[in-house]
């Protein structure tokens, strides 16, 4: 197994699996949406790959075994992110036959690395019940925020 960087050569993989992944946290997804997602996908890792989103692969030859990427924002400064540079950790998810082998904590390792290398102040995720674990393990902390986590959709 090789450990490393996406490329625009595993856009298809990374599309895939990032369907995989929707699918099996939403467990159903609109025939409208689906096709929207095939559509627009490969688009948004064309241009944002390895700009301001950074995968990081498990690599089985020339099969994607297992991915997470890591979206790179940047803020205005403040105590909390001095550096104004903030990531969050998208779409982990490892193949079906692949799990149980500790390729996403190696992966998160990595991103970590990277993470390190970009002057990140911090990395956020929000976990998954079967997430949690690796996260602990890779040095992810609760958040202990006292802020309330809201969301608005503008267009519904």
């Amino acid at each position: 197994m090789e450990f490393g960087y996406a490329t625009k050569a595993d856009i298809d993989q990374l599309t895939e699996l990032r369907i995989a992944y929707i699918l099996e946290d939403q467990k159903t997804v609109s025939d409208e949406d689906m096709q929207s997602m095939k559509k627009s996908l490969p688009l948004y890792f064309e241009k944002h790959l390895n700009q301001d989103c950074f995968g990081f692969v498990a690599r089985d030859g020339k099969t994607v075994a297992a991915v997470t990427l890591l979206q790179v924002i940047e803020k205005p400064a403040n105590p909390h992110f001095i550096n104004g540079l903030v990531g969050e950790v998208l779409s982990v998810y490892t193949r079906v036959e692949y799990r149980r082998q500790g390729l996403c904590l190696n992966l998160m390792k990595l991103l970590i690395e990277s993470a390190k290398e970009k002057g990140l102040d911090k990395i956020q995720l929000k976990a998954t019940e079967d997430g949690y674990p690796v996260y602990k393990k890779a040095g992810f902390v609760d958040s202990g925020s006292d802020y309330k986590e809201m969301v608005l959709r503008p267009n519904e």
